[in-house]
């Protein structure tokens, strides 16, 4: 009998998760995961993580727990180093691990373009810790602007989902946070949202735009457009027009690149934004042996919006498609089914589009239906890690029992 291919998976994302659980029980591999956090958590939750909308409890899953269930290996650490001619991959722990096949599944984080002072004066969601981190700070800024009898000034660059988002799930928190409310939200929040374009949700319909907007607005948020920041110090942001924004809060979340981790894989084609460039089997361009999925990828042939849904089918291909390969086939192309998107504005509204033409919601019915869309698309991905049955009871009790955030009121 032949040894068991030794796959390891960097990235324990959405991609990085759903193409273990396929692989870990095949008899012929051997797979080992590595992932920083000790958990799993859905990416497209961060910006409720970030307000205190969510907690982490049944939401935040245990590698060894799926590494027990799916039968592979975890192991918390970073790769700080990767030898493709040896096949190895050296961790931030100190140990160097072997593979015959490398599945990179890194994600990525915001771009912050190299503008000066965003890194040292923003704060980013791009991972759970960077969500934690970014509500105490909310949290600790509500309490001292209601001790002082001041306005808390919150500024958030980038007009995509995320930044939509994360900026109406804020709204949400105070409106739900136990001693607080609209009325207290009304009075405290001096919020406003940046974008460089000439609209905030450019990947939907200009309707859509237009509707978020006037939402946001109705929640007394600022909306921004056509204004491109320059600079950031720790009184808010500086603007091409010479205008000053002040923020005592700021959140940077526009633009997407590879994480800085991709960077170790020397001598394969990447992108501009850092994404490794791979075939249609995923296989990157000059390494059959590594295969790229997710926001860290990119099939120059048919480019795919860095989604969770992406990740997921790549995932998901990778779990079919390298048995083949490992079989000495050739597997057959991946193709991407788009299921459209879903944005919700905490519970204040919510659209969706079902193609690049045809969109839906708005309105307190119509609304609700893209907001039960888009946590549906988290239960789908946690049903197939969990089962279906705790799935259903984390969902029944989370609704059963909503979250009250703690803004310490």
């Amino acid at each position: 009998m032949s040894a068991a291919a030794r796959v390891l998976v960097l990235g324990g994302g959405v991609g990085g998760l759903e193409a273990a659980a396929a692989l870990g029980r095949r008899q012929n591999i051997s797979l080992t995961l590595v992932d920083r956090s000790p958990v799993h958590y859905w990416k497209p939750s961060l910006h409720e993580f970030a307000a205190g909308t969510m907690q982490h409890q049944g939401n935040c899953i245990p590698f060894t727990d799926t590494a027990a269930k799916f039968g592979f290996t975890f192991v918390q650490s970073s790769p700080v180093a990767v030898n493709r001619e040896a096949k190895t991959v050296s961790l931030e722990n100190g140990t160097t691990l072997p593979y015959d096949y490398l599945v990179v599944a890194l994600g990525s984080r915001a771009n912050d373009f190299g503008i000066p002072g965003i890194v040292d004066h923003c704060m980013f969601i791009d991972s759970l810790k960077d969500a934690d981190a970014l509500f105490a700070t909310f949290r600790d800024a509500v309490q001292k602007a209601r001790a002082a009898g001041e306005k808390l000034s919150v500024g958030i660059v980038g007009g995509g989902a995320t930044g939509v988002q994360l900026i109406a799930e804020l709204c949400k928190s105070i409106d739900d946070a136990r001693g607080l409310g609209p009325a207290v939200r009304k009075s405290l929040l001096d919020a406003v949202l940046i974008e460089t374009g000439p609209r905030i949700l450019p990947a939907f319909p200009e309707a859509v735009s237009t509707a978020a907007t006037r939402q946001l607005e109705k929640l007394g948020i600022s909306v921004l457009t056509g204004a491109m920041v320059v600079g950031a110090d720790d009184t808010g942001f500086n603007l091409k027009s010479g205008e000053h924004i002040t923020a005592s809060l700021r959140v940077w979340a526009a633009g997407v690149r590879a994480s800085d981790a991709t960077n170790l894989l020397e001598g394969l084609e990447r992108g501009r934004s850092g994404q490794l460039g791979v075939t249609t089997t995923l296989q990157t361009t000059q390494d059959p042996a590594v295969f790229a999925i997710g926001d860290c990828s990119r099939i120059d042939a048919a480019p795919i919006a860095p989604t969770a849904q992406a990740a997921r089918q790549q995932g998901q291909y990778i779990g079919r498609a390298l048995p083949e390969v490992i079989a000495g086939k050739t597997p057959a192309p991946f193709v991407y089914n788009d299921r459209g998107a879903v944005v919700a504005l905490g519970d204040y509204n919510g659209w969706g589009m079902l193609d690049a033409k045809r969109s839906f919601g708005g309105g307190v019915l119509s609304g609700l239906a893209a907001r039960l869309i888009h946590e549906g698309l988290y239960r789908q991905h946690l049903a197939g890690i969990l089962g279906i049955t705790p799935t259903a009871c984390s969902t029944l009790r989370e609704h059963l029992s909503p979250v009250k955030p703690d803004l310490g009121a």
